[in-house]
């Protein structure tokens, strides 16, 4: 039963080793001369505004989650789209009800007013 495993142990081993020989390799051979601008914060090629620890509504967070939950719905049509053919009638049903559902799940979204950016 170790000869089956044996291949991916070696090759866990040697990624290991790669990994904790990269950092301590780095950390004996990089320079080390910190400076004022070398340990500022970096925003976006400006200057940062404010302190780092500023508070975001809620608002915020809802509308980045819903923004990912139908991006990722929308990857989902992707493959369907590849094997439409072969699916036939069935799977251009089972895409409708799909798609009805986040056409639901957008007006409930909508109506319970989480898009508005208030």
């Amino acid at each position: 039963m170790l000869d089956t495993y044996l291949p991916i142990l070696v090759l866990l081993g040697i990624s290991m080793a790669f990994a904790v020989g990269s950092l301590v390799f780095s950390g004996l051979i990089g320079m080390k001369k910190p400076s004022a601008v070398k340990l500022a914060p970096y925003e976006c090629g400006m200057p940062p505004i404010g302190t780092a620890r500023e508070r975001f509504p809620i608002k915020f967070y809802i509308i980045a989650m819903l923004f990912i939950v139908f991006d990722i719905e929308t990857v989902f049509m992707y493959p369907w789209a590849v094997v439409f053919r072969e699916l036939g009638m069935f799977g251009f049903a089972e895409m409708g009800v799909f798609i009805a559902i986040l056409v639901v799940g957008y007006a409930y979204v909508w109506r319970k007013g989480a898009l508005e950016w208030e």
